[in-house]
């Protein structure tokens, strides 16, 4: 059985990279790409998202979606993943045209039309979601759960407090959180755990076109250190497949949507706020180890 998905996402290095592995596993069956403004603006992330289906000559399609946050003023990310959000790689310019219909008109088609429930991935800022829920509630009932890279319990990486998928635009991700669907809140909380290790970056750009094309644009992404790259987006793929190598709590999660902590996501850890209710289940902890074995791979199946 595979899993059918929707890719709501803001390419992006690293939303590249989580792209790449689910176009090319057969566990997974994409039916549908969504871009929004985040990393870059979404006339880039919408380019970008066609860059790597052309690049790996799927048939997947792709609908622009949200420029800018519900009402907080947008704030990208170029510089962490540069002007064009895909920097250091000369991709095809033959590229598909997009969808005809908005992310959200895409969004609700293929839901509906779906002969089995969908799992949503949303790999950016949640606008696009928060705007399908608003608009067509009737959704809800025909999507299975939501994997959303986003949030952390402790440290931000925009603000002290904020992680930048939910801060760029916290009122959707109050929304989505507040949905009634069941949500997996993959966040800083692993992915700044799973970081692809040097060794495994140097690997990487000998397995084949694919990786050199990871390789050569991760070289460019602002979020590293000594220990690594921050592969954030590709451990919403990881946990798809490999929920056993990741630990998760269920817990209430609140979005702070003003104020100096704005974007914040506050777990209820002791579950004492909400009468013991829970809308999250939490990755907390993952086998590093692992991630990195199965990111080297993924790639290296690749046929092209």
């Amino acid at each position: 059985m595979t899993i059918k998905i929707i890719m709501d996402t803001d390419p992006g290095i690293d939303d590249a990279a989580a792209l790449t592995m689910a176009l090319n596993d057969p566990e997974i069956d994409v039916k549908l790409i969504t871009s929004v403004a985040g990393n870059v603006t979404v006339d880039k992330t919408t380019k970008n998202a066609l860059k790597i289906v052309r690049f790996f000559n799927k048939k997947v399609p792709v609908a622009a979606g949200a420029k800018q946050p519900l009402i907080k003023e947008f704030e990208d990310a170029a510089r962490i993943h540069g002007e064009s959000g895909m920097p250091g790689y000369d991709f095809p310019e033959d590229l598909p045209k997009p969808l005809n219909m908005t992310a959200v008109e895409a969004l609700r088609k293929t839901i509906m039309e779906s002969d089995e429930k969908i799992t949503l991935v949303p790999t950016g800022s949640f606008t696009n979601i928060a705007l399908l829920f608003s608009e067509y509630p009737e959704v809800k009932d025909h999507i299975e759960r939501i994997v959303a890279m986003g949030g952390s319990l402790g440290k931000g990486n925009m603000t002290s407090a904020a992680e930048f998928n939910v801060f760029t635009d916290p009122d959707a991700a109050r929304i989505m959180y507040n949905s009634g669907i069941p949500i997996t809140m993959v966040g800083l909380d692993i992915t700044m755990k799973a970081l692809l290790t040097p060794d495994s970056l140097s690997k990487l750009e000998h397995l084949n076109e694919a990786g050199k094309m990871l390789h050569d644009i991760a070289i460019h992404d602002g979020d590293n250190s000594l220990n690594g790259i921050a592969m954030h987006d590709v451990n919403t793929i990881f946990y798809l497949l490999h929920p056993e190598a990741i630990k998760t709590e269920k817990m209430w999660i609140d979005i702070v949507t003003d104020g100096p902590a704005i974007g914040e996501t506050v777990g209820d850890i002791r579950g004492a706020y909400h009468d013991g209710k829970t809308n999250a289940n939490v990755c907390v902890d993952i086998d590093a180890e692992a991630f990195n074995k199965w990111f080297l791979d993924e790639v290296s199946k690749i046929n092209m």
